[in-house]
């Protein structure tokens, strides 16, 4: 029987996985071995030791997060409008366990927060720029910018009731109302 590792890939996934369900604390070469059924041995054939997954993590959230969505957006034809409807579509796909657990280590961890900020500065840039391509003025976009890049983070995190409306209904109200130009 041939020998066969581990992908990388999966190191990833699995350290990506734990980070969400316990933090940056969870990602352990010996608990993650154990959770794909391998040997820690093959880890080090992949990373140099932990803070090289943990970085590696950090750049498949980010990928994730940021790059692989602006890339899928853009690779559709349509006008700024239907790129931010669409966004708002993929919004319920993203990986918000991630995102919390990004976020949260980003509180004990100055390096991670400056990551969290750039991918931030990252998503409120191509906000802008979808917004600007509108036609509205740069503080128009900008407050619509932030309200979009609230509406997307925040409403994850919200348990409230809403009076006999679904929380799609409102949450598709409020996108309307944040995407009318004219």
């Amino acid at each position: 029987m041939a020998n066969v590792r581990t992908p990388r890939a999966a190191w990833v996934e699995a350290a990506l996985g734990a980070l969400s369900s316990g933090g940056p604390e969870a990602v352990r070469v010996e608990a993650l071995a154990a959770s794909l059924g391998v040997s820690k041995g093959g880890f080090y054939w992949h990373f140099d030791g932990r803070q090289a997954l943990l970085d590696e993590a950090l750049d498949a959230w980010e990928k994730g997060a940021v790059g692989d969505v602006i890339a899928r957006i853009e690779g559709q034809h349509g006008d700024p409008l239907a790129k931010l409807q669409q966004l708002f579509e993929l919004a319920p796909s993203a990986d918000f366990e991630a995102e919390l657990a990004v976020r949260d280590w980003a509180r004990r961890d100055s390096a991670v927060a400056a990551r969290v900020r750039q991918v931030d500065n990252r998503r409120m840039d191509y906000l802008r720029s979808l917004f600007s391509q509108l036609g509205l003025d740069s503080e128009e976009a900008e407050a619509r910018s932030l309200l979009a890049f609230s509406l997307f983070i925040g409403s994850y995190f919200i348990a409230a009731e809403h009076r006999g409306r679904s929380r799609r209904e409102v949450l598709q109200a409020a996108i309307d109302r944040l995407l009318a130009v004219g």
